[in-house]
């Protein structure tokens, strides 16, 4: 654990961000008991599944009961689409948001301005605890549709009193051309559309030093340490990680303290288990399980023990920060989108850690999956660094065994690699696709 604070240890609502624990389960179980008597009167979606789990509101008498209320899904959400868990008039939303149904039907959400004015700060919590004070300027390169990412995070730098230059996605020369000529104070994107920023600069394409570029904020994707450090060391700046998920609010869910212990949950806005996928039993504390939350004051769309896929680990140990709310380690992969190979569960996450143990590869990949006859094959495409080029096939080699001796140590297999030149492997604006799965998995 970290015991020496990174940049100032400031806090955006000490009170509740430092709330004794007792205060604070005597507070989550005072709002679960109101948040279930609420859905069970106004959404029949939870009516009708309470009825079926045998639980009436007035069954809630602790924190432990939670364990007895249904769990919601994605698919919940699709089968009662668009907005069949809305448990307020529709005149009364404020804003909706969704997703962008690329794996099936969309799935909505909706704010009321209670909700919206409770997102602002939770996003504030994180950017402000990450530096970003009210004389400065961040510039926001998410998408700015129904995504939650660019908005949310937008209110929450006006509610701390910094200024927004909404950048949005995509082009990025002209993402580089506002870094250099407004010189904002932050960035906030994605992990891997961060990275590609990086090679851009670290190419050349623009100057360092006409930057003012003082940290960045990452979320929506799983990234890892390695890649964080190397951000850091490449451009000189502070790098924080967030979490979020638009079912159950988009960014300022959890975010890092100046220790980087873990990112805090907002305990007193969610109630967070982690779970054995499988089972749906609870896992020790410091063990890895799914994410289960539980919204405690949203009012347009509260969901109970929603499961996110997330893979995480949760650790109750007192930070050195003075926030006494539980951690969630950095999301290291999904339930729904783990491969199977040859019987080991494989996440994208481990093979990027294996690259990045290797000098000469990047972080820019592509794995994959085949099923030519009975065996599944994996090929992984791995970006050379620009000028790794090596001079000679036996160097090239050489390189070659590295990153699948790496990965093999990680994942247990053996995987073919092909090494590519820079800048030659497709590039992600929003969320990145680092998985072509080849085989029929319906047979």
């Amino acid at each position: 654990m970290n015991t020496k604070p990174l940049i100032e240890n400031a806090f955006w609502q000490k009170e509740e961000e430092c709330m004794p624990r007792a205060e604070l389960r005597a507070l989550q179980l005072q709002k679960l008991r109101s948040l279930v008597a609420r859905v069970y009167a106004s959404v029949p979606a939870y009516t009708e599944a309470l009825d079926r789990a045998g639980v009436k509101p007035d069954d809630i008498k602790t924190l432990d009961d939670i364990r007895r209320l249904p769990f919601t899904t994605k698919a919940d959400l699709r089968n009662h689409y668009p907005l069949g868990y809305l448990a307020i008039p529709r005149r009364e939303v404020a804003r909706f948001h969704g997703s962008s149904g690329s794996t099936g039907k969309p799935t909505f959400v909706a704010y009321s301005k209670s909700d919206m004015n409770h997102w602002a700060d939770l996003c504030a919590r994180f950017l402000y605890s990450g530096g970003l004070r009210a004389s400065m300027t961040a510039q926001v390169s998410f998408g700015y549709g129904l995504f939650t990412g660019g908005f949310g995070l937008h209110q929450g730098i006006e509610r701390v009193g910094a200024a927004v230059l909404p950048a949005s996605s995509g082009n990025t020369a002209r993402q580089l051309v506002l870094l250099q000529d407004m010189r904002p104070d932050y960035l906030i994107c994605t992990p891997s559309y961060a990275l590609h920023l990086a090679d851009g600069i670290q190419s050349g394409a623009i100057d360092r030093s006409t930057l003012n570029l003082k940290g960045m904020f990452l979320g929506s994707e799983p990234w890892t340490e390695n890649m964080r450090r190397r951000m850091e060391e490449g451009l000189g700046v502070y790098v924080e990680n967030n979490y979020g998920l638009s079912e159950i609010q988009g960014p300022g869910v959890s975010g890092e303290c100046a220790y980087r212990n873990g990112m805090h949950i907002a305990e007193d806005h969610f109630i967070v288990e982690c779970v054995n996928p499988e089972t749906l039993e609870p896992v020790a504390e410091g063990e890895e399980g799914e994410l289960v939350f539980t919204t405690l004051n949203k009012e347009a769309f509260p969901l109970l023990r929603y499961r996110t896929r997330d893979i995480s680990t949760l650790h109750a140990e007192p930070c050195p920060c003075g926030r006494t709310s539980v951690r969630m380690s950095r999301v290291t992969g999904r339930t729904d989108d783990m491969l199977i190979i040859r019987g080991v569960n494989v996440y994208p996450s481990q093979i990027e850690t294996a690259l990045l143990s290797v000098p000469e590869a990047s972080p820019h990949y592509m794995i994959e999956v085949a099923r030519p006859s009975t065996m599944d094959e994996v090929t992984v495409h791995v970006e050379l660094k620009p000028g790794s080029m090596a001079d000679s096939i036996s160097e090239l080699n050489a390189i070659r065994d590295r990153v699948v001796a790496k990965i093999a140590g990680i994942t247990g297999l053996h995987m073919r690699v092909f090494l590519e030149q820079p800048n030659t492997l497709e590039r992600f604006e929003g969320k990145s696709k680092r998985v072509k799965d080849l085989r029929n998995l319906r047979d």
